[in-house]
């Protein structure tokens, strides 16, 4: 039937009907899931779209796809992860790339926090007590946090309201960038083995891709000592997870909390094996508040380019 909303193609099939909603509101959709159907979803969507909204950490974009999507002129990314949109061919087609960086920056700096807190104060390992009947008996006594210094490895939206956060906390901020920040009151390291040797606690923020793979490895670990942990909020292929295994089983390092991997959705055994580990499952950004504004700034992306406004998060 007609309609005069314009076509998206949405690559995304885990959205929640209130979403689906808000999307059907405004666009006439055409779905693709990766699998035996993909190509042919892609045929029938080609004719039609000008737009793709995917969640590009998870779902490839490649130059094929792009390809046989001939009127194609932008991809937005529903979240901060783009690492699995070839940007080099977006860039020779003149397709425009865009993420949702910002939308969930303070839920993510929320979790972060969290996992700082309860890495060194040891709540895994204190709930475990309770539960087992050994009211203090045995348990060890963790630091504080409050005074400690933390290094922030990627001082963007996450990194920088996470520095805020430990303010309260009177934590010195240490962070480490491509290059400082103008306007931030805290120190500036320029590499990431100082930062980890002159913090207590490390949190990557560090976006994924190959500028960043494995950059968190065994000289960086090692620099961060016996007494130091380890958070990451940010990708997981920018931690080298076997290193980071030997580091927590070594008690080369005290301990660390993990929201990503690079193996994710999979968690290596090794590593689910240690009690000096806190692992959730890739949900730093969740919230209804964070899928909300994640949303709006995705919708107000494809209705600027429909309309031929300017984009927001441009990224490629």
């Amino acid at each position: 039937m007609p309609t005069d909303k314009p076509a998206l193609l949405l690559l995304i099939d885990d959205l929640p009907a209130s979403s689906m909603a808000r999307l059907r509101e405004r666009f006439e959709l055409y779905t693709a899931s990766p699998g035996p159907g993909w190509g042919a979803a892609l045929d029938a969507a080609a004719p039609h779209v000008r737009a793709i909204l995917v969640k590009g950490g998870i779902v490839a974009v490649t130059d094929d796809d792009m390809a046989r999507l001939p009127h194609l002129g932008l991809v937005s990314c529903l979240g901060a992860g783009f690492e699995r949109v070839d940007l080099a061919a977006a860039k020779s087609r003149g397709i425009a790339v865009t993420n949702g960086s910002g939308g969930n920056s303070e839920c993510v700096a929320d979790h972060a926090m969290g996992l700082v807190i309860a890495v060194m104060r040891e709540f895994r390992a204190g709930d475990l007590a309770a539960r087992e009947g050994r009211w203090q008996d045995g348990f060890p006594s963790p630091p504080r946090v409050s005074g400690k210094t933390l290094g922030i490895a990627g001082l963007g939206r996450i990194g920088t309201a996470l520095a805020r956060r430990a303010e309260a906390f009177r934590m010195p901020v240490l962070y480490c960038n491509r290059s400082p920040r103008d306007g931030v009151p805290w120190e500036y390291v320029p590499d990431l083995e100082t930062l980890a040797h002159r913090a207590d606690v490390l949190v990557s923020v560090l976006p994924g891709g190959e500028a960043t793979r494995r950059l968190i490895d065994r000289r960086v670990l090692e620099a961060l000592g016996p007494s130091g942990y380890f958070v990451n909020v940010g990708r997981g292929n920018a931690v080298d997870t076997d290193e980071l295994v030997r580091a927590l089983a070594s008690r080369a390092i005290a301990g660390a909390g993990l929201d990503v991997l690079d193996t994710e959705p999979a968690v290596p055994a090794e590593l689910a094996a240690l009690p000096n580990v806190l692992l959730t499952p890739h949900v730093g950004g969740r919230s209804p508040e964070s899928a909300d504004a994640t949303l709006e700034l995705a919708i107000g992306n494809l209705l600027a380019f429909h309309a031929g406004e300017p984009l927001q998060n441009r990224v490629a």
